[in-house]
């Protein structure tokens, strides 16, 4: 059986707007003990994605002001995506290919979930076999370790 993004997905996504500040924003993903959110325009359609990378980067490490800096100006974009019905292997490339570990799913334009690589390893252990295969033909052999511990870890 091939497992799609929809049988592993969060469907309950929490979501942040564009011009909140990080500080808004910093409090929403402590309320909700999560790492990222998407973050979305007034219309509700998904922009872009706010991590705790984004956050150690482009905040602290730049010594900004969180209260000051609204989300939209440290946000990873443009925002990739997947469907709920792709594969979890399909996706696992996709995510391998864009060095990210969250994949937000859209249909018609409007959020409906959220994957991770640890959600999809969770369920099909074989992704681990396939971040392997893709670390052995698309990395020097060195890297191979640093690559599964970023994506599996």
């Amino acid at each position: 059986m091939v497992l799609k993004i929809e049988n592993v997905m969060v469907s309950d996504v929490i979501t942040v707007e564009a011009e909140a500040t990080v500080r808004q924003a910093v409090d929403l993903m402590n309320k909700h003990e999560i790492g990222c959110l998407i973050v979305v325009d007034e219309e509700e359609k998904p922009v872009g994605i706010l991590t705790e990378r984004d956050l150690l980067r482009r905040v602290l490490a730049e010594r900004k002001d969180p209260v000051r800096v609204k989300v939209s100006q440290v946000m990873s974009k443009p925002l990739v995506t997947g469907t709920p019905h792709m594969d979890l292997e399909a996706a696992t490339r996709l995510m391998f290919k864009k060095k990210i570990k969250k994949l937000p799913v859209v249909e018609d334009g409007r959020l409906v979930g959220l994957v991770t690589l640890t959600d999809m390893v969770r369920v099909q252990p074989q992704i681990i076999e396939i971040l392997k295969k893709l670390s052995r033909t698309e990395l020097p052999p060195k890297r191979m370790k640093k690559v599964l511990d970023y994506y599996v870890v």
